[in-house]
């Protein structure tokens, strides 16, 4: 099963793929917003294109549970995204992710402008990568 794993932001969003196995994410690139229906329409030919099964959105949680500031903006993403594919979209807890990508980068000696350029990507890597991760311990 192929995964598609959003970092959704109103700037920019990061996208992450999975292998074919639906164990292992990469980095798959970075939309530069347009807004939302130039967005949506992008991602569809993304799904189409690689034969994604299930899409991961990132949801934004404070560290209390609670739903983070761009989570309305989120939930309309989904809702927009669900009417335009025929494929299930569900969203994941995304706490942390762009702290453990700005760290991930920095601790791989990336330039900060470079930085700017893939922190989104590495996001949705991290947020997909979370998420097969738990489904994969949820089947055993």
């Amino acid at each position: 099963m192929r995964y598609l794993g959003i970092d959704f932001g109103t700037k920019r969003l990061g996208v992450a793929i999975s292998d074919e196995t639906g164990t292992i994410a990469g980095k798959y690139g970075t939309i530069d917003s347009k807004g939302l229906k130039n967005d949506l329409e992008r991602l569809k030919s993304i799904i189409e294109k690689e034969g994604i099964q299930k899409v991961v959105v990132g949801y934004p949680r404070n560290m209390d549970g609670s739903s983070g500031a761009t989570a309305q903006k989120v939930e309309a993403f989904v809702s927009g995204l669900e009417s335009l594919v025929d494929i299930p979209v569900e969203t994941w807890d995304e706490r942390l992710s762009s702290i453990s990508a700005e760290k991930l980068l920095i601790k791989g000696d990336v330039r900060r402008k470079k930085r700017r350029k893939v922190i989104d990507q590495v996001a949705a890597v991290i947020i997909l990568q979370n998420y097969l991760d738990y489904q994969s311990l949820s089947i055993r």
